[in-house]
C-alpha cells in the first residue's frame, strides 16, 4: 500500500468548471461514486483504495491517493488512465503540461 500526495496546478480561468459541484461532476463520471468528507472529495478506483481531492484555490488542488500495488498489471494500467482523464479533466492540463509543470517547480525549488 503507497500513499501519494501531489498537488497539481489548475489553468488559470478552469475553476469554473470545479465550482458549485463542478468537480464532485467530474470526479462521479470518470470513478464512479464520490463522497463528500469535510473539504474533501473521496472516491475510488482499481488499483486506488482512496482517491482525496481538495481544491485548495483557484488555482490549485491537492490529490492524495492510496494504492494496492497488489493488483493486476490490467487494473494498475486501466487506473493510471482513469486517473490521467481525470487530472487533465480537473485541472485543465494535459500530461505533458503536468509534467513540464512540476519540472519547472522542482528547478525553482518549489517542491
Amino acid at each position: 500500500m503507497d500513499v501519494m500526495i501531489m498537488e497539481y496546478d489548475i489553468k488559470r480561468g478552469y475553476y469554473k468548471n470545479l465550482d458549485e459541484g463542478g468537480l464532485q461532476n467530474i470526479m462521479a463520471e470518470i470513478f464512479g461514486d464520490v463522497t463528500e468528507e469535510g473539504d474533501a472529495l473521496v472516491s475510488s478506483y482499481g488499483a486506488m483504495r482512496e482517491l482525496r481531492v481538495c481544491v485548495l484555490s483557484k488555482s490549485s488542488m491537492s490529490v492524495e491517493t492510496e494504492s494496492d500495488t497488489e493488483v493486476s498489471d490490467e487494473v494498475a494500467l486501466e487506473t493510471i488512465r482513469k486517473f490521467n482523464k481525470f487530472l487533465e479533466a480537473a485541472t485543465g492540463f494535459n500530461t505533458k503540461q503536468r509534467k513540464d509543470r512540476l519540472n519547472k517547480k522542482a528547478k525553482q525549488g518549489k517542491l
